[in-house]
């Protein structure tokens, strides 16, 4: 009986997302956007995560007083409500007849497209980053992504297949976070495709590297895979133009020299996320407990 009404609970859940984003899909993209931002600005403060972000907030920008703070996570909150938002609409937003995204340092990745060659793409979750694969695919590059599942099944395999439809290519692919997306990202790699990673959140097994001088668990793993395969890290900045959005490929980073060790080489990374984070720091997913 109690699984019986847990199942309920979760199909209830499950129909009203899937009620609210048939009414969100008929609406201007602009307007979903911004019916988003307001949802969360209005109710993301009133939740523990609001705490968390004050928290993080401060550690980066500690002289800014505390209204300006609030003010600035307040706005983080307007763009991750976009962003959840945004899912409804994810395959209208990556359409390019729509004109939603301007790519840039689109000559930083020439030669990859041109000689087919596979390569990890690193970005962090900041604007829209469920828009980072779409555009990769569009471009041609056969590419993995790892997504984080949802615990509700009926609404996580809705939200998957709202992914799905926006990859035209039979070679991109999303995985979930665990086990299996590390077997599939292997095995992508082994057959000759890409892969990109959101490399900013916190990894409990990770390695001990500071980010804006705080020492926290990093996945590393990733660096492993390119030292091992010989491929090239390829920086993705993704940032929001009120309800546009630009994508810029930075320059290929070679593989680092065997005398430099992944946590040197993940401090690097570290470096290029700090400065997307300070040019953007209200699109920035302030909400995860980064450091803890």
């Amino acid at each position: 009986m109690k699984n019986l009404l847990k199942q309920f609970k979760l199909f209830i859940e499950f129909f009203l997302v899937y009620f609210t984003f048939i009414i969100l899909s008929l609406l201007p993209m602009n307007t979903v956007s911004n019916i988003g931002g307001f949802v969360l600005k209005i109710f993301g403060p009133l939740t523990n995560a609001h705490r968390t972000a004050m928290s993080n907030y401060k550690k980066i920008f500690n002289e800014m007083s505390d209204k300006e703070i609030r003010k600035n996570v307040i706005k983080s909150w307007e763009n991750l409500g976009k962003t959840i938002f945004e899912l409804s609409i994810l395959e209208k937003i990556v359409d390019k007849k729509n004109n939603k995204i301007f790519l840039k340092g689109l000559e930083n990745i020439n030669s990859i497209t041109k000689k087919n060659e596979q390569v990890i793409f690193f970005g962090i979750h900041q604007s829209n980053w469920e828009i980072l694969l779409p555009v990769i695919d569009q471009l041609g590059i056969g590419t993995g992504a790892i997504y984080r599942h949802i615990n509700n099944r009926f609404i996580d395999n809705l939200v998957l297949n709202k992914r799905n439809k926006t990859i035209k290519s039979d070679k991109s692919f999303y995985t979930p976070k665990g086990i299996k997306s590390a077997k599939d990202l292997i095995a992508a790699i082994n057959n000759n495709l890409s892969i990109i990673l959101l490399v900013d959140q916190k990894d409990s097994a990770g390695e001990l590297v500071k980010l804006f001088g705080i020492s926290v668990k990093t996945q590393t793993g990733f660096i492993k895979i390119a030292r091992k395969y010989n491929l090239k890290l390829i920086p993705i900045q993704n940032y929001r133009n009120k309800n546009n959005f630009t994508v810029k490929f930075g320059k290929p980073i070679q593989m680092f020299e065997k005398n430099i060790n992944d946590n040197e080489a993940m401090l690097y990374i570290h470096k290029i996320i700090e400065k997307w984070i300070i040019e953007n720091p209200t699109q920035w997913f302030w909400q995860h407990n980064r450091f803890s």
